[in-house]
């Protein structure tokens, strides 16, 4: 018996990550247990993350030529000042109005903690999927807004933290590491390429089986509201600054629009640094969360829907045009 998984997966929308995502999440919540028997099983499929993104980025960056690098940096630095400035905002925004308690329940810390972090994750496996090589390069500088730096830096609290050297070097290096040897070695370059979608596959896979549906109903209404939030502004909105500054349609930028998992630990973060955050730090960390599972799986399915109405657009641009051109050679004919 033949089960065609991959290719159900490739004909869903998003679908060779939200499948095993959805996996991932599902086990994790009903059978928590299964993951965590230990040896192999564990190590690959529920404490893999580590290892799996470093092995992505590796064959990521064998596909980068040495004449790109600049695009990825240019790319990564302006999504993540798009993604700060939305952040400070809309944050600052909902402080200046609504005060320190927000709004549905949302308070500002929730809001700027979501909005200013982004999965480097799922973005770095869609950027592979709907873009190209310096797109995926872009995580490189992405990956700052991991953790609560970013946060803080809205919060006008950036005396409070620092981001480690070694901390970027170690989300840079396989990217540089997997860029050498790729073009170095061809052979590398075109094994990286056959390699990268079942790497995916496990990716996704874990990258769920570190998540909860429970968190969601805790977090109610609010940490629902919150996550149509970060689709809407972090991911439509800041894809439609980031394609006017580009002068180019693409559907990579809304890939950031997702509450990365270290969102979760950022309100809690903020709280030890500034006491005054502490009321409502237990709220907005499970706010982040159910923001969290709820962009892991939508924020795929948006932008491959989105990038299929682009490129539809676009074929369609390209009929007209050969259209008018059969056209006017028509009558210059005659």
């Amino acid at each position: 018996m033949d089960i065609k998984v991959v290719k159900l997966m490739n004909r869903i929308p998003g679908g060779i990550m939200v499948i095993p995502l959805l996996a991932g999440a599902l086990l994790n919540t009903f059978l928590p247990g299964t993951l965590t028997i230990g040896g192999f099983t564990t190590g690959l499929l529920k404490e893999g993350t580590s290892c799996l993104m470093g092995l992505f980025l590796i064959c990521c960056g064998a596909s980068i030529s040495f004449k790109q690098v600049g695009a990825p940096l240019y790319k990564g630095a302006l999504l993540t000042v798009l993604k700060l400035i939305i952040g400070i905002v809309i944050g600052w925004g909902v402080q200046y109005i609504f005060g320190s308690k927000g709004i549905f329940g949302i308070t500002p810390v929730a809001l700027i903690a979501v909005l200013t972090n982004s999965s480097g994750s799922i973005y770095a496996t869609l950027a592979d999927r709907f873009g190209d090589s310096t797109d995926v390069g872009a995580v490189s500088v992405l990956s700052i807004n991991d953790g609560p730096f970013l946060t803080m830096v809205a919060l006008g609290a950036t005396g409070m933290s620092d981001i480690p050297f070694m901390a970027l070097l170690a989300t840079v290096l396989p990217i540089i590491i997997g860029i050498v040897w790729g073009n170095l070695d061809k052979e590398f370059r075109e094994l990286c390429s056959k390699a990268l979608p079942l790497i995916i596959i496990f990716l996704s896979f874990v990258l769920g089986a570190g998540m909860s549906f429970v968190t969601v109903i805790q977090a109610g209404a609010s940490g629902i509201i919150l996550g149509a939030i970060v689709l809407i502004f972090s991911g439509l909105l800041l894809n439609v600054l980031y394609c006017l500054i580009l002068r180019k349609r693409t559907a990579v930028g809304a890939a950031a629009g997702t509450a990365a998992g270290n969102s979760v630990a950022t309100p809690a973060a903020i709280a030890e640094a500034d006491p005054g955050f502490a009321p409502y730090a237990a709220v907005a960390t499970a706010q982040c969360s159910a923001a969290c599972v709820m962009t892991a799986i939508l924020c795929p399915v948006m932008v491959a829907l989105l990038d299929k109405r682009i490129k539809k657009r676009q074929a369609a641009g390209q009929n007209i045009k050969e259209e008018n051109r059969i056209g006017g050679k028509e009558v210059h004919e005659e």
